[in-house]
Parts: structure tokens; C-alpha cells; sequence
């Protein structure tokens, strides 16, 4: 089968409404948004605490949320396999291969990048919007709104950074996840399936929607930058 077959199959795939496919697709977006939410309002609250509260471990809370960045997705997957199976602490909740597992392995993924990017957001920001908002006598959770509707746009650019990493990674997905049909099964860990079974038309079609992912995403953070610097004007 050439490549323009392959990808002309991906292609029907996706128009047809392959159940199996969107399925997978379903998974996936299913569990990433949820880490997401999860995950975006404490690592605002952290990252913002970091930004503009001295206290003594400052720089090594700093130092370990920048530690776990660096730390493979497959190493945060083996962990929490080895927690949740049935010999580990917490393999009475019997979350081992279950959606749930899944979603609090990729917030262990997505919540150090949410706060080191909210910190360099607020750090950059303009000090003098806080400030004013106390002088006026707001509530803090009031002022704190203030300073992040100031940074909109690097707080969106950090969502898609966090979204972007949890979607696309395969490594935690597929130990914690264990790759079940119509329930644990995403989009890369049926791309590597299919793959190494060599069907590629499902892969390439769902590789196909990740890239559509990225495209409108950042499509969307171009329109409103643009807007943004209209309304500075």
C-alpha cells in the first residue's frame, strides 16, 4: 500500500465517523481536559504564591517542580504503576487500568508545567496592577483576577503548553492506562498499536487529528494576540 493510500484511508476514516476511531478519540480528549481542569486552578494558586511570596524554600520548591518537568513520562508512569497494582500502598483503590488512573497520571504530568509557566507569567507581569487593586481596598481572590486577566495571554499559551504535553504522550498512558479497548485506548497508544501491527490508516488518521489539535490551537492564540494588541491601540 503506497502513502497516498494510506493517507487517502485516514482520511475516510475520519469523514465516515469510524466508531472505533472516534472512540479512541473520545478517550482522549476525555481524560486530558479533565487532568487539565484539575490541575489549572492549584498550579495558578502555586505559581502565583512563588511569584510574589519570599519564604525560605521558595527556591527549592522551585528546583523540584523544575525536577519533575524533566522527568520522562514513562518514569511518572512506572510510579504509579508500581502504587496502584495490586502489591503497591495504594492498590486497594484498584484504579490500575482505569480511566481514572490515567487522568491522575497526567496531572502528575501537566501540574509542574502549569506552575512554572504561571510563575514566569506573573513574574512578568506588571506589578503595579496588584498593587493598585489593594490600594482600592479589593479582595484579594479580586486583585489576584486583575493580575491574570493582565497576563490572558501567556496564562492561554500555558493551557495549550499543558493540553499539548498530556495529549500527545504515550508513555504513562499506556502502563497506567493499559491500552483497553473502547475504554483506556487513546490516541498514541492506538497510533503505537496499530503501528507495530501495521495498520497504518488508523494511525495516520489519528496522527492526523493531533495535528489539526495543534493547528487550531495555535491558530487560536494567534487571533487573540492579534485582538489583544488591537485593543492596546
Amino acid at each position: 500500500m503506497t502513502l497516498v493510500d494510506t493517507f487517502s484511508q485516514a482520511v475516510q476514516l475520519l469523514v465516515s465517523g469510524d466508531t472505533a476511531l472516534w472512540t479512541i478519540i473520545g478517550v482522549s480528549f476525555r481524560v486530558s481536559l479533565t487532568a487539565l481542569l484539575i490541575s489549572v486552578v492549584p498550579a495558578t494558586i502555586i505559581g502565583f504564591l512563588l511569584a510574589y511570596c519570599q519564604f525560605p524554600a521558595r527556591w527549592l520548591v522551585l528546583s523540584i517542580v523544575h525536577t519533575f518537568m524533566a522527568v520522562p513520562t514513562v518514569v511518572v508512569g512506572l510510579i504509579l504503576f508500581m502504587l496502584l497494582s495490586r502489591s503497591g500502598p495504594l492498590g486497594d483503590w484498584r484504579l490500575l487500568f482505569t480511566q481514572d488512573a490515567m487522568i491522575i497520571g497526567q496531572v502528575l504530568l501537566c501540574l509542574p508545567l502549569l506552575i512554572s509557566m504561571t510563575h514566569s507569567a506573573f513574574q512578568g507581569a506588571d506589578k503595579k496592577a496588584w498593587e493598585t487593586a489593594k490600594m482600592l481596598g479589593a479582595h484579594p481572590l479580586r486583585c489576584l483576577w486583575v493580575l491574570m486577566h493582565e497576563i490572558r495571554f501567556a496564562l492561554m499559551a500555558t493551557l495549550v503548553a499543558a493540553f499539548a504535553r498530556i495529549i500527545a504522550e504515550v508513555g504513562c498512558a499506556m502502563m497506567v492506562g493499559g491500552n483497553i479497548l473502547n475504554y483506556t485506548r487513546n490516541i498514541t497508544t492506538a497510533i503505537a498499536l496499530e503501528t507495530l501491527k501495521g495498520e497504518y490508516a488508523q494511525g495516520v488518521a489519528l496522527g492526523l487529528v493531533l495535528f489539526i489539535l495543534a493547528m487550531m490551537l495555535n491558530l487560536g492564540m494567534a487571533l487573540l494576540r492579534g485582538k489583544g494588541q488591537i485593543g492596546h491601540r
